[in-house]
């Protein structure tokens, strides 16, 4: 009998606001977290109908623990009388990142659901530097499961959806203190910046509706690149995320200069990126731009970045008048994104409903940004909210 078919036990509802400060926190090395917390959340799309759940599991971390989170979480699951003609996307926000065996599980769990697919988002990279947990790892991501450290907003996301906080306001305190350092050993465990993103990953983030579609939490910033000479064919690509500190386009920036391209040789950079540039960002990108003078840089968003706000404009204002083309992403450019950097298993893309109405929505709302004179801005600041 399969490991995660027996035994079920129900999950926790919340946890406590102490215990999440304690068990949580992105350190490398977190002496006396002898437990492993899973806190979770599951989609469930049918014909015509979905639905959603989440809870959260607690175990020991030791080898002979009889059964780690992932396995409690696995019987849990396996006994909600699943549907072979429904979709479910798993997310798991784990405190530890799985032992060997955990993941062994779970690949062999993917190869028999293939109607689940599974995003896991952890604090802390269990026993990172030891070749049989960073070979958990990467099969995992060669299993397709998305794989990344958690990020200020999953962190926040976490607070509000499984922590008992009693209405208490978020606040980080020391929470991220090593998630730089973190997310370069899991980007050198897997060897590669390129994570082909997952379907429900790619619909939700680079979704241009108004609104995130549920369940609400933050939209994140990742911006996909593809680089070809003038002349040929596409060289290198890669999906980047903000990490802590640097936003996706810094790291954009970091991995074209490290890149060493000729300069006596023309080069042209699609960018897709969920958000607009913040104004830090554009002028990092000008001056990139300024220097770079055989790279020509395009960028689409799929929507604009607090765009009422005169600095968000400023800076979107600097890259038109740089020369960098700033555009909104249409359903070209949404197949494009999917065709290169989904994973989406030879499926054509599937526009949303309204795709094409939002975008043209937010091409005239960028459209009367670029066209806006200067001292104009402040008097259009709040005429400008309702958009």
């Amino acid at each position: 009998m399969e490991p995660w078919r027996h035994r079920p036990r129900d999950p926790m509802g919340w946890i406590s606001p102490e215990t999440f400060f304690f068990h949580f926190p992105s350190l490398r090395y977190a002496f006396g977290r002898n437990s492993c917390y899973l806190c979770f959340q599951v989609e469930r799309e049918g014909k015509g109908h979905s639905s959603y759940d989440w809870g959260v599991f607690q175990n020991k971390v030791y080898f002979e623990a009889p059964y780690h989170a992932e396995f409690c979480f696995l019987s849990w699951f396996c006994d909600q009388d699943l549907s072979p003609d429904e979709h479910y996307h798993v997310t798991w926000f784990l405190s530890w990142s799985p032992c060997p065996t955990c993941a062994e599980e779970v690949v062999r769990f993917l190869r028999e659901y293939r109607n689940v697919t599974l995003s896991i988002f952890t604090a802390r990279l269990y026993y990172f530097w030891r070749p049989d947990f960073q070979d958990g790892l990467y099969r995992l991501w060669s299993a397709g499961v998305h794989l990344d450290v958690m990020s200020f907003e999953d962190y926040e996301y976490c607070w509000d959806t499984f922590v008992d906080h009693n209405g208490m306001r978020f606040r980080s305190r020391d929470l991220l203190r090593d998630n730089d350092f973190l997310a370069t050993e899991l980007e050198s465990i897997l060897r590669t910046t390129m994570n082909p993103l997952q379907k429900e990953i790619f619909v939700y983030q680079f979704g241009n509706q108004p609104r995130a579609p549920k369940p609400y939490h933050r939209r994140k910033t990742y911006l996909c690149y593809q680089l070809k000479p003038h002349d040929g064919s596409v060289t290198a690509k890669a999906c980047l995320q903000n990490k802590k500190k640097r936003h996706a386009e810094i790291r954009f920036i970091d991995s074209i200069m490290a890149l060493k391209l000729e300069k006596d040789r023309r080069f042209e950079i699609t960018c897709y990126v969920t958000w607009s540039p913040c104004p830090t960002c554009a002028k990092e990108l000008v001056a990139f731009a300024r220097k770079h003078s055989h790279i020509s840089l395009r960028l689409f968003a799929s929507r604009l970045y607090f765009h009422w706000l005169q600095e968000n404009k400023q800076g979107l204002k600097q890259l038109h008048a740089s020369g960098i083309p700033v555009a909104v992403m249409s359903s070209l450019e949404f197949e494009d994104c999917w065709r290169e950097f989904v994973d989406n298993q030879g499926k054509p893309f599937q526009p949303w409903n309204k795709l094409e109405q939002y975008s043209k929505n937010i091409t005239r709302r960028l459209r009367k940004i670029l066209k806006q004179p200067p001292q104009n801005d402040l008097e259009n600041e709040f005429g400008n909210l309702h958009l």
